[in-house]
């Protein structure tokens, strides 16, 4: 099988959808701390099968379910490190098993969540932490070498939202020689700690291992903005898988709107140079097949 780089340097690539989202259709409960985590203690199987159905549905990248396992909450439920060491392995266990069974060429990318999911806060989505660039790199530096060791295609830096850090896992991931992406999520064109996503960008990009950068878990709309922010500092290739386009209704506790984006709009990705096109929050399989049919096209 050809390197990822090589297949992007050919033709934009489909990424999976939301794992949690699948999930959650499929009747699993993700409403404690450890949201997918807790699936994939309790019923590892039904994380494979959630793979499967992604490649199935035209997916030729998948990640794996490590976004919000970390050592710390693990700890206070009696988990030590070395059982999340082996649960990270799992992870990436059940991404290639799913990939190795749908046959075809397609690739493992495993999730390195951002400092807040480990939270459950919410301070993802605000760079809030009260640490800095030093802290952040040797929180992320274990769970970061023990999912490299379990043997994924690349590591996928995900839901970034300060530049402090990208800043942290672009200093860890420098001199590794592991291929990896990051991506940030951003509000309003910026990052979501006030930063501008160039910056944030230019970082990222000056690191060899860092293969590709983008942005994911945000509203459809930013993500135009973001691959042009994206271009003006770095010829590499932009990862781009946003939320639905629905709204969350938080008087009435519930999504409104439709589901997926338009493929005019992934279209006008694709036009503006991004490389790698999926999906994150409330994006299933039935939406990752209309990217790829957009995909295909091309």
């Amino acid at each position: 099988m050809p390197s990822l780089l090589d297949s992007l340097a050919m033709r934009p690539l489909v990424l999976d959808g939301g794992l949690g989202t699948l999930l959650e259709r499929h009747g699993h409960d993700l409403s404690s701390a450890l949201w997918s985590t807790q699936t994939l203690l309790d019923d590892p199987e039904a994380v494979r099968t959630a793979h499967g159905e992604y490649l199935a549905a035209g997916a030729e990248i998948v990640i794996t379910g490590s976004y919000q396992v970390g050592y710390d909450e693990l700890a206070t439920r009696g988990i030590d490190a070395g059982a999340v060491d082996v649960l990270l392995a799992t992870s990436v266990r059940l991404a290639r098993e799913a990939r190795d069974a749908a046959g075809g060429e397609a690739w493992v990318a495993a999730s390195i969540g951002p400092f807040g999911a480990m939270r459950a806060d919410g301070s993802e989505y605000t760079g809030e932490y009260g640490i800095g660039v030093a802290e952040l790199r040797a929180w992320h530096r274990p769970r970061l070498h023990a999912l490299a060791a379990a043997g994924p295609d690349l590591l996928a830096a995900e839901t970034i939202p300060s530049l402090a850090e990208v800043e942290a896992l672009a200093a860890e991931l420098s001199g590794t020689g592991i291929p990896a992406w990051i991506s940030v999520t951003p509000a309003f064109g910026r990052m979501r700690s006030g930063e501008r996503l160039e910056e944030a960008f230019a970082v990222a990009a000056a690191v060899d291992e860092v293969i590709a950068l983008g942005v994911n878990c945000c509203d459809p709309l930013e993500v135009s903005p973001a691959i042009a922010a994206a271009r003006a500092v770095t010829d590499k290739p932009v990862v781009v898988y946003p939320n639905s386009g629905e709204q969350w209704d938080a008087k009435n506790r519930r999504w409104v709107g439709r589901p997926g984006v338009p493929d005019e709009l992934v279209t006008s990705w694709l036009d503006a140079g991004a490389r790698i096109v999926g999906g994150c929050c409330r994006i299933g399989p039935a939406e990752i097949a209309r990217i790829a049919a957009v995909v295909s096209a091309r």
